[in-house]
C-alpha cells in the first residue's frame, strides 16, 4: 500500500485488477499536477465571492431636515446599483440640525467609526467632514454643494478625498432675483437673513449684492447666529422695512425656515428660496436643482469610489436639470397673482 494525494492506493490489487482484465485507473503525472492547481482556482473563487459580499459602512452628514431628500435619492439610487441594505450596505444619518458644536461632534464619530464614505448635502457638513477624516482619507462626496469653490481647488478634481456635485446655488442667485422681479415687479427693497459665522457667509452676501445692483434692488442684510434668535427675531422683517425676503443657501437659515415662511405669510410678502424643497414647505418660488435627484446622481459617484476610483480624480459635477418651482397655495395666501407665463414655464408647482 502507498499513500498519495488522493488516498491510499494497492499497487498489488491495482496489478491483480490488470492481470484478471478488470478495468484500472492509473493517474499520470500531468493529471496529478493539476489538482494543486484547480484547487488554488477554487479558493481564488472563494476570496472574491467574500470580496463581492463586502459589507460597506456609510455616513451621511446633514446639518438641516430639508436635505434629506438628497440622501433619499441616493439611497435608492444605491439600492438600484445592487447596494442592499443589511445586505451589502449599512448607512449611519446624523443631522446636526443647525448647531455647529454638534456637526463637528458627529462627523469625528464617523471618522471613529471608519466608515468606508460619508455622504454629506451641503458645503457646512462637508467642511466639517473634510477637517474631520484629515490623514485618516476617508473619501467624502458631496451631494450638494452650494459653494465648491469652498471645498476644492478646480472643478476638474479636487486631488483630494472629497468628490461630488454643486447644487448651482451660486450661479443661481441673479436669476433667483429675476424670477422675485417677475412674480413682485413693485419690489424694491428685499431682507437677506444670513449667519455671519457661516461657510458661505462672505459669498452669499457678495453674489446678493452683485446680483441686487444689477436688478436696482436694495438688499438688506439681516444676522441671526441661532435658530432660537431666529424663532425670537424673525418678527422684524415686516413691510416697515422690506418688500420680500430672499434666502441664500445657508445651513442655518435653511434649518429654520418654518419661521421665515410664517412671517412672510403673516406679512403677504413673496419669500424666494434657494431650495427645492423650501417651496413644498411654503416659500413662494425658486430656480433650483431637485436634491432627491442630486442624490441619485451622487450615487453613481459612490458606486465608482467604493469599487476604487480615486474620488480625487473625479470631476465636480454639475446637476442634470434646473427646475422652476412655484407654490400656488402661499401665492394666493399672500394675494399675488403669478403670471401666465411663469406658470407655463413652471417645471413642477405646489398647491
Amino acid at each position: 500500500m502507498k499513500r498519495t494525494l488522493f488516498g491510499w492506493y494497492d499497487e498489488k490489487r491495482a496489478t491483480q485488477g490488470s492481470e484478471s482484465g478488470l478495468p484500472t485507473r492509473k493517474f499520470s503525472g500531468r493529471q496529478i499536477t493539476l489538482f494543486p492547481l484547480l484547487a488554488f482556482l477554487f479558493f481564488a473563487c472563494l476570496v472574491e465571492i467574500a470580496a463581492a459580499q463586502k459589507i460597506y459602512s456609510i455616513g451621511s452628514l446633514n446639518t438641516a431636515e430639508q436635505f434629506i431628500t438628497a440622501y433619499e435619492g441616493f439611497r435608492d439610487r444605491m439600492a438600484e446599483l445592487g447596494y442592499r441594505e443589511k445586505n451589502n450596505v449599512r448607512y449611519q444619518y446624523y443631522n446636526s440640525r443647525g448647531n455647529a458644536e454638534l456637526l463637528t461632534t458627529l462627523a469625528e464619530k464617523l471618522v471613529q467609526d471608519k466608515v468606508d464614505l460619508i455622504v454629506t448635502s451641503s458645503t457646512t457638513a462637508t467642511v466639517a467632514a473634510a477637517k474631520a477624516t484629515g490623514k485618516s482619507r476617508i473619501p467624502v462626496l458631496f451631494l450638494s454643494a452650494g459653494n465648491p469653490e469652498k471645498l476644492v481647488a478646480s472643478y476638474a478634481g479636487s486631488g483630494t478625498n472629497l468628490a461630488g456635485i454643486s447644487s448651482a446655488s451660486m450661479e443661481l442667485v441673479e436669476k433667483r432675483f429675476e424670477l422675485l422681479k417677475e412674480l413682485a415687479p413693485a419690489t424694491k427693497r428685499v431682507a437677506v437673513p444670513v449667519d455671519p459665522h457661516g461657510i458661505n457667509y462672505e459669498s452669499n452676501i457678495s453674489e446678493s449684492r452683485k446680483a441686487a445692483a444689477r436688478l436696482g434692488l436694495k438688499l438688506m442684510e439681516i444676522k441671526f447666529t441661532g435658530v432660537e434668535e431666529i424663532e425670537k427675531g424673525v418678527g422684524r422683517i415686516n413691510w416697515a422695512m422690506t418688500d420680500a425676503i430672499f434666502q441664500p443657501p445657508d445651513s442655518l437659515i435653511t434649518e429654520a425656515m418654518e419661521f421665515f415662511v410664517k412671517q412672510a405669510i403673516k406679512e403677504k410678502m413673496p419669500l424666494i428660496a434657494s431650495l427645492l424643497v423650501n417651496v413644498r414647505r411654503g416659500c413662494l418660488a425658486t430656480y433650483a436643482a431637485n436634491y432627491r435627484a442630486l442624490g441619485g446622481q451622487g450615487a453613481v459617484l459612490a458606486d465608482k469610489i467604493l469599487k476604487g476610483v480615486n474620488p480625487g480624480s473625479l470631476p465636480i459635477e454639475m446637476p442634470d436639470k434646473l427646475n422652476l418651482v412655484l407654490n400656488l397655495k402661499t401665492a394666493k395666501a399672500i394675494d399675488l397673482k403669478i403670471p401666465k407665463e411663469l406658470l407655463f414655464r413652471a417645471d413642477q408647482t405646489f398647491e
